[in-house]
Formats: C-alpha cells, structure tokens, sequence
C-alpha cells in the first residue's frame, strides 16, 4: 500500500514521505505562489497540490526516482503533460 503524506512547514515549504510497502522517501517540495492560480487550483489548497503531484509523479516513476528537494514548477520540465493534467486534477479538487 502506498501513502503520501504532506506537510507544511514553518518556511512555506513542504515535507512529503512516500511509503511505498517497505521503501519510505523523503522529499522537500516549495510551491511558487503563482502555481496553484496558474494551474486553476483554489485559494489555500496547496497541500492537496502537493499530494496530487506526487500522485502524478509516482504514475510515471518511483518514489526513488523522485527528486529529494524540488520546487512543482520543475516537474513540466520533465512531463509535459503535468500543467494540463493538474488542471483538470484541480477543477476536481476537495
């Protein structure tokens, strides 16, 4: 069973843990302000950004593969598909 947990520090940035059966990674991710609005998310929702992304991410690669430390906006860089994918992950939102 896989679970993702995201938390906020202090600093604006997240801490995330994916454990994934016995494999447990960790990872620092930092939201630019403008992501969430640029990508059609709501106010205050960045939390649940973050775990949707690693959600997307962990489609595509395993948690090993995943940067320790990584601002979400980089992720396009590699998947093309992850703005369009968020919105739509966005408008669904809760």
């Amino acid at each position: 069973m896989r679970t993702i947990r995201a938390t906020r520090d202090s600093d604006g940035t997240f801490e995330v843990e994916v454990r994934d059966g016995a494999i447990t990674t960790s990872h620092t991710v930092t939201v630019p302000p403008h992501l969430p609005e640029a990508l059609g998310w709501p106010q205050g929702r960045e939390q649940l950004l973050v775990r949707r992304s690693f959600e997307f991410l962990l489609e595509r690669e395993p948690a090993t593969s995943i940067l320790r430390r990584f601002s979400l906006d980089v992720i396009s860089d590699y998947f093309p598909d992850y703005g369009p994918e968020m919105t739509r992950r966005g408008a669904t939102a809760s």
